[in-house]
């Protein structure tokens, strides 16, 4: 006979043959201690002290046990290449308009570009419509981080070219750039999260954490270069005397540095995609699942998975509308109006607290995604307790914006702080229920994924268009201006 170490034990007729609980066969005349393996889990009898801890330990270590960590580095390259080169454009602003012919204008004109960028996804369903034969996903997201790549190359030397246009001048070639950017980006909401759904659950939230990486990697890079820097006021004499100006202090490299950096981790995610797309383990990783054509889905049930489809799928049109609706409110808000109101909100209580706030926001949001390995939520009452206090922190950001310059608190150690956690608080909420709802809308096959990514993009682009109108055009939100003397 042969013993689970590899030994070989020889078993007399007379001797009795034991099977354990762990279905390990032994002898009783063999020296062989019994190990538990990898594959073993607790059962009733195996310990009656702290149960619920020992099965959410074990539920731990075969979330890490069964994945590849190589699939999940590339997943997160994939999801870094998504909104990295849109974020890192408006980081860039406080230099950009230094020297731009728009002025402080310039970001309502890269807003309205953004936007446009949303024909990329439309383009992108219009044609699966009208296409008798399926459509090569693989290949058009090769070509959209193929074009979001060069643009940015290209924009780290061209970034400041300008063109006269019915007699005034204009930054064309950043709108350009800036286009390209967000027709990747747009598009990836209807395109890189369906591809996602091919593979096993944990790899959708895995590719979502890169997305989130992709607005903190620019965000760490440009605090790092020293964009908008804490303004100090000193002290200038002059022929009529001495008096206070404000003084910013240059950064530590430019715009041209910063583009080539985001550059490199572009050329990061077109890697990672073209691995993640080719490599044999990657397949391996593949979900049990159909696929057809437009990106509808058809999970099948197996033993590892049955139980969580089952679970996941059952829910009934109105919810399935109902969470459509909340990831369309997502977009309004999270992408349409929370970058356009930041400066409102937290300017009046300090720059420190304006920097703060846009830092810790965006390391909100991949905390959020890890957070969701372990602590995930899937449950229509879950997601709607946590919709309800994100709802109340962008009551209260919304508030501090419309108040401004004059928010409450103001000059206060309680205002500033207050303000910095329901900023960070409201990241991480909307960045939390946004997978959630995401990791219910995968198990419901079809089409849902791409529904969810339009429903966000929906809810952006009106929110954007919006929030440009109430800034632009009304005198709903002023600006702080920091004085001195």
């Amino acid at each position: 006979m042969k013993l689970n170490d590899g030994r070989e034990q020889e078993i007399g007729q007379d001797e009795t043959v034991y099977v354990t609980p762990h279905n390990r066969t032994y002898s009783s005349e063999a020296e062989y201690r019994i190990r538990p393996s990898d594959n073993d889990r607790p059962n009733e009898n195996s310990s009656l002290l702290y149960p619920n801890m020992r099965e959410k330990l074990w539920k731990y270590r075969d979330i890490i046990k069964n994945r590849s960590l190589i699939v999940d580095l590339l997943a997160i390259f994939f999801g870094i290449g998504t909104w990295i080169c849109v974020n890192g454009t408006f980081l860039q602003l406080p230099l950009l308009v230094k020297t731009a012919p728009e002025s402080w204008g310039l970001p309502s004109y890269l807003s309205v570009v953004v936007q446009i960028g949303n024909l990329g996804p439309l383009i992108y369903t219009l044609l699966q419509k009208i296409s008798r034969d399926k459509i090569n996903e693989s290949i058009v997201i090769y070509i959209l981080l193929a074009t979001g790549t060069l643009s940015t190359i290209l924009a780290a030397f061209f970034y400041d070219r300008t063109a006269v246009i019915g007699g005034t001048e204009y930054s064309v070639a950043l709108y350009i750039f800036t286009f390209c950017f967000a027709v990747t980006a747009c598009t990836s909401s209807v395109l890189f999260m369906p591809y996602m759904g091919r593979f096993k659950e944990i790899y959708l939230i895995t590719y979502l954490f890169g997305e989130g990486l992709s607005g903190l990697l620019p965000s760490v890079v440009a605090l790092i270069q020293g964009v908008g820097g804490s303004t100090q006021c000193i002290l200038n004499q002059t022929e009529a005397g001495p008096i206070w100006v404000k003084y910013t202090p240059p950064p530590l490299f430019g715009t041209r540095d910063f583009f080539i950096i985001c550059f490199a981790l572009m050329l990061c995610s077109c890697i990672g995609f073209l691995l993640l797309d080719r490599l044999r383990i990657a397949k391996k990783q593949y979900a049990n699942v159909t696929v057809t054509t437009g990106n509808t889905y058809t999970y099948e049930k197996d033993d590892t998975n049955a139980g969580a489809i089952e679970e996941l799928s059952q829910i009934s049109p109105f919810q399935y509308n109902l969470l459509l609706l909340l990831m369309g409110l997502i977009g309004f808000f999270a992408n349409g109006m929370f970058n356009s109101i930041q400066s409102y909100s937290t300017m009046p209580y300090g720059n420190q607290a304006y920097h703060l706030t846009a830092t810790l926001s965006a390391i909100a949001n991949p905390v959020a995604c890890f957070l969701a390995v372990f602590l995930p939520h899937t449950s229509l009452k879950s997601i709607l307790s946590l919709t309800t206090i994100g709802g109340l922190c962008t009551i209260y950001v919304f508030v501090t914006a419309v108040m401004s310059p004059n928010p409450f608190l103001m000059g206060s150690a309680w205002g500033s702080t207050l303000v910095i956690i329901v900023w960070t608080l409201l990241i991480g909420i909307v960045s939390y229920v946004k997978l959630c709802i995401t990791s219910v809308m995968r198990a419901q096959g079809g089409k849902s994924l791409v529904w969810t990514g339009a429903g966000v993009q929906i809810g952006s682009a009106v929110g954007s268009v919006l929030i440009f109108a109430l800034v632009n055009y009304t005198t709903s939100f002023k600006q702080f201006e920091e004085t001195c003397g």
